[in-house]
């Protein structure tokens, strides 16, 4: 067959270009993958070039079977024949087979194991016991970041160490290297050394790395602008004298720096691999033309970036609709009645609708909105709000305060912060109060006494039960709201989901938004009941969706019909924009990009004058990529109030003791000002350093 026929003219010159280095600047819904098939195809069909001497590299699984299907179907080939297929999978993957074949060379035997992130966290808490090193002051969970951090930027334990100032960097210094000890006496790898011990082959052993160069003939990675350092470094060393190296990416599309992804590394292709050849992918088979011309105009206003700019044939389509509302009620309400009418009319099919959001704990008004019109959902990449664990902790708390005799509320906290409560004293504990004529909070108070568990078991239970009591005398005259907070301070619940993971903001925004949920009651009682029927309600059958999920979530997905909920600033962009500036306000904007490019027909935006966060209210002020979404969109609602849009920042001085207002923070007074930045003490109790170039801070 033809490999070039159905290629545009762009595409099938990326196809044909296979000698020395080529980047593919491949925009979203351009085809990347089409052409990225093709290209190995035409390498086999046409160029004679052995499947098994080019290396293919993907950052899914996922990715890596759908090319693979698509490449058998161009050459006839059984897909799962991987003789007739080139080295196909991602880095990972590549790994565990260069370092199953030549690892014994660095010491790594071929039977080594590999660890999962239970594993290693486990591996880490035995360090940390043998070190004596507390849990309470070092957490597990934020080491193993810490160290998956240091190793996906090729930092030895050594190194590590040499970088190491204050005590906690100093504590998880040793802890990194008493863990890789034991590691290694386990003859395990954990995920990250897979390409840590992989680019340490290929740097010690140059005859190991001259065999690889000649086998792989042409190497293609796809995602290039997710890259991090380990795996920049691998491609380098892989790169034999012909250069034969075909990447593919979009640096717009670069939302993964948390992750350790590096966007600079696609920025910075033609100056590693002088003489490349820059194709440009612009036609776009996905989204209307004015869907493009919007978020081109919000990406445009980056400055670390490529220059180009998509294009489609299928015409203009509908202006991008914005949608101003009063707050997130109505912001639910609106997307769940707009879906509910397209549907009823028979317009639309639930899964022709998806609804994107910048943190999972946004999913909760959406939900209940959902629930209440009777609206199909699926949470894609996450779970229900009712179903995350902090939820159903805080929970859990609240119904054995109401009700004491709540055996599995009690099993579910009672080591929730963990407390030193093995399995066999909470036995013996609970067949002791099955006994006797007590409730469960009455019996933690006579357990010690009684003799009942020893050891540091009954000084936990007593001190539970003290706790528990206390918060119990609250429920006759305080809110909902007051309790959540108070069994959050005083059980020690924030500290404890604060572990120093990337998932640490998400479980706080979480107890945030159920915090506002319960401000619309004054009774527990009424509150219980209402989570009850929100956790136990059917979110839809089998068939069609509507889905929701975050704008993380979404890349590399599309859907007819697109809503993009909270572009308010503080939350789109997010708040830590304005501690860190530029890049991450960059970032954020990359990601706003990435959800308007999800849309194929429609795409809905929409932010709220006043928003519930925290259980309290908030006034946020329009998100500034709205204002740089340009001709292209259409206001069809507003909030019951006229916005004053001044520029975003403008040169004002601010002073020690001004009270100002800041959009994703509240009120509070300036304690200290440093050039633009300017340290607040917040009424709320929070003390944040904010940088005024990006705040948007209003002086009261």
């Amino acid at each position: 067959m033809n490999l070039l026929e159905g290629l545009n003219p762009a595409q099938a010159e990326a196809v044909r270009t296979t000698s020395g280095p080529v980047l593919i600047l491949a925009g979203a819904g351009s085809g990347k993958t089409k052409t990225l098939t093709h290209r190995i195809a035409y390498l086999i069909a046409e160029q004679s070039i052995w499947p098994s001497e080019i290396l293919a590299v993907t950052f899914t699984n996922k990715a890596a079977r759908e090319m693979r299907e698509r490449l058998g179907s161009l050459l006839g080939q059984n897909s799962r024949d991987r003789s007739f297929m080139p080295w196909m999978g991602t880095f990972h993957g590549i790994c565990v087979r260069l370092l199953r074949q030549d690892g014994d060379r660095i010491g790594i035997p071929k039977n080594y194991v590999i660890y999962d992130e239970d594993d290693r966290q486990s591996l880490i808490k035995q360090s940390m016991k043998q070190l004596s090193i507390n849990d309470k002051e070092v957490r597990p969970q934020a080491v193993s970041s810490i160290i998956s951090n240091a190793k996906n930027e090729l930092q030895s334990p050594a190194d590590f160490a040499a970088t190491a100032r204050y005590p906690y960097q100093q504590a998880v210094a040793k802890l990194y290297e008493r863990y890789e000890s034991l590691k290694s006496k386990a003859k395990a790898l954990d995920f990250d050394d897979l390409l840590l011990e992989a680019v340490r082959l290929l740097r010690e052993q140059p005859e190991v790395r001259t065999r690889w160069r000649s086998h792989f003939k042409h190497i293609l990675i796809d995602e290039y602008q997710d890259t991090n350092a380990a795996q920049y470094e691998m491609v380098k060393l892989l790169i034999n004298q012909d250069r034969n190296l075909c990447v593919v990416g979009d640096d717009w599309q670069s939302i993964y720096s948390w992750r350790g992804a590096d966007f600079t590394n696609i920025l910075n292709f033609e100056r590693d691999f002088p003489g490349s050849k820059v194709i440009k992918l612009e036609q776009n088979y996905r989204s209307t033309g004015h869907i493009l011309e919007a978020a081109h105009n919000v990406i445009s206003k980056n400055e670390q970036r490529t220059d180009k700019k998509l294009w489609t044939d299928v015409g203009q389509g509908s202006p991008v609709q914005i949608h101003g509302v009063y707050d997130e009620a109505e912001e639910a309400r609106l997307v769940a009645e707009r879906i509910a009418t397209h549907v009823t009319m028979q317009a639309r099919h639930y899964g022709d609708f998806a609804v994107l959001y910048r943190t999972n704990a946004q999913s909760y008004t959406l939900e209940r909105a959902f629930l209440q019109q009777r609206i199909p959902y699926q949470i894609v990449g996450g779970v229900r709000f009712y179903d995350r664990k902090e939820i159903k902790d805080i929970v859990a708390y609240l119904k054995l305060l109401y009700q004491p005799n709540d055996r599995m509320s009690f099993s579910r906290i009672v080591n929730v912060p963990t407390r030193g409560i093995g399995a066999v004293s909470l036995e013996k504990f609970l067949t002791w109060q099955a006994g006797t004529d007590d409730d469960i909070l009455t019996a933690l108070l006579k357990a010690g006494p009684a003799a009942i568990v020893s050891g540091k078991a009954k000084q936990s239970l007593g001190i539970l039960g003290e706790k528990l009591i206390k918060l119990q005398a609250m429920l006759v005259d305080q809110t909902p709201v007051h309790i959540i907070e108070q069994v959050v301070a005083v059980m020690g619940y924030r500290d404890y989901i604060l572990d120093g993971t990337p998932q640490a903001e998400d479980r706080e925004a979480n107890i945030g938004a159920l915090l506002s949920d319960a401000a619309n009651f004054s009774a527990l009682s009424d509150f219980l009941e209402e989570v009850a029927l929100m956790s136990s309600a059917d979110t839809g059958s089998e068939g069609e969706k509507v889905t929701l999920m975050t704008l993380h979530a979404a890349k590399g997905l599309e859907f007819p019909v697109v809503f993009m909920v909270g572009l308010e600033e503080g939350i789109l962009p997010h708040a830590r924009v304005f501690e860190a500036g530029q890049s991450e306000l960059e970032e954020e904007r990359r990601l706003c990009y990435v959800g308007m490019t999800r849309a194929r027909e429609e795409l809905h935006i929409s932010y709220a004058a006043s928003r519930l966060q925290f259980g309290q209210r908030s006034y946020n002020q329009m998100s500034r990529f709205i204002g740089d979404m340009g001709t292209g969109v259409a206001a069809t609602d507003q909030p019951a109030y006229v916005r004053d849009e001044e520029p975003f920042y403008q040169e004002e001085f601010f002073e020690m003791g001004d009270r100002v207002r800041s959009s994703a923070f509240g009120t509070g007074e300036i304690i200290e000002v440093d050039g633009l930045a300017v340290t607040i003490q917040f009424d709320s109790g929070q003390r944040k350093k904010l940088n005024a170039e990006y705040a948007r801070l209003e002086r009261l």
